[in-house]
């Protein structure tokens, strides 16, 4: 899962500089693309620059800029450096990120086909059905979205591990804190949760205390 120097030299400009909207929603936008990179199956490639929000392409014959003197540096640097921390722990910390990403079954479509909201929903799983799973919501859109069903395979609580619109990352601050699954199946998982989604931003849930199902082969490749 490469994000690899090509993308950020030889005039294409910074991952920011590539985004569309005002500086709130470029860097946004970046924050939701690392996200999204971090949910995904296969190991994780940053090329340098990309973890400080620089403003400017990468230059060969410079250093990464790092200090808020530079005229290359995002002033919003500090909080895109919290945010890959963030991602980087998270992954390290909860199996279901990591352990199934060669094997079927450590991945599974919710919501792919949304494209009137512009949602996408996904489930990471242990295959070894150790470690809980892990719901990966994603609203590519500069909007809320409000009372957004997502079919879930555990009832009871689940919480938020972590969210790109934390104001602790530049973000807007509309992060679902916990959260009570009701028993109404749906997107074929035994029940739901209604989000509250933030507006181009990566929601990452656990349940709080899960029973464990069963390992199964279920689970769609990507």
């Amino acid at each position: 899962m490469p994000l690899s120097h090509d993308e950020v030299v030889h005039g294409k400009g910074s991952l920011v500089d590539k985004m569309p909207g005002d500086d709130w929603q470029r860097h946004a936008n970046v924050r939701l693309l690392l996200g999204w990179q971090w949910a995904q199956p296969g190991k994780k490639l940053l090329f340098m620059g990309c973890e400080v929000a620089q403003a400017t392409e990468w230059q060969h014959e410079s250093d990464v800029p790092r200090h808020h003197d530079d005229p290359r540096t995002s002033p919003h640097a500090d909080d895109m450096v919290r945010w890959v921390a963030a991602l980087n722990e998270m992954y390290r910390t909860h199996p279901a990120l990591h352990a199934g990403d060669c094997d079927h079954r450590g991945f599974e479509w919710l919501i792919g086909n949304d494209y009137k909201a512009s949602v996408c929903a996904f489930l990471r799983h242990d295959p070894a059905g150790q470690a809980p799973p892990v719901l990966v919501v994603a609203n590519f859109t500069p909007v809320v979205r409000e009372g957004y069903l997502v079919g879930v395979p555990i009832g009871g609580t689940w919480r938020a591990l972590c969210s790109s619109d934390d104001v602790a990352f530049g973000g807007s601050g509309v992060v679902d804190g916990e959260l009570l699954a009701s028993d109404d199946p749906l997107h074929g998982q035994s029940s739901r949760l209604t989000l509250r989604l933030a507006p181009l931003a990566i929601t990452f849930f656990t349940p709080s205390a899960p029973e464990m199902p069963e390992p199964t082969s279920k689970g769609t490749s990507v």
